[in-house]
């Protein structure tokens, strides 16, 4: 896995085979099929270990926030901290743009990456006590991709972001409806 890892994340998925992966990794093509059935299954696996630890670190940064107000941006922080070890991009907007096909089994997981993220901070911006939490969550995912997008230049744009966003939050915050802490992180 990790030597799959490694090349689909830095050569892209299209051109990595199942041969260099398996030399790579010291195993035989046959050890690689048993143990994943395709490439295609390989690729979604390689994603959903990828997800399993970005979740895990913003449900971390989520956690450690004491204000609601300030969870709802932490998703942002945790992409600082996930950036520094991650500098191609975005693993999953790439394979959504390799994979284009939503039956692909790596799209999905990707896909559902994406959505888990959105998800998450609609929950936290209406347990925060923001209006139109669902607005405010589309918006916020969409500077958080831009993010992202943005990574591979020599442009920085996290700061900026994280700025926007937190103005966002502050901006929907609404009045008299104090704030809920309890989150369901994990769906």
């Amino acid at each position: 896995m990790a030597a799959a890892e490694e090349l689909f994340y830095n050569n892209g998925i299209t051109p990595v085979g199942v041969d260099l992966i398996a030399e790579r990794a010291g195993v035989t093509k046959r050890t690689l099929y048993n143990q994943f059935g395709s490439k295609d299954d390989l690729v979604a696996a390689y994603l959903a270990g990828r997800d399993r630890r970005w979740r895990s670190l913003v449900s971390s940064a989520v956690g450690a926030c004491a204000d609601p107000v300030e969870a709802v941006t932490a998703p942002f922080d945790a992409l600082r901290s996930w950036s520094e070890s991650n500098d191609r991009g975005c693993a999953f907007m790439n394979a959504l743009a390799e994979l284009p096909d939503p039956a692909h089994p790596a799209h999905r997981v990707a896909a559902e990456q994406k959505l888990w993220l959105l998800h998450l901070f609609e929950e936290l911006a209406a347990a925060a006590g923001c209006q139109d939490p669902a607005v405010l969550a589309t918006r916020l995912l969409v500077l958080h991709e831009g993010a992202l997008a943005t990574q591979p230049l020599p442009l920085d744009t996290l700061p900026e972001s994280t700025a926007l966003a937190r103005g966002l939050v502050r901006a929907a915050l609404a009045t008299g409806r104090p704030p809920r802490r309890e989150t369901t992180i994990g769906r």
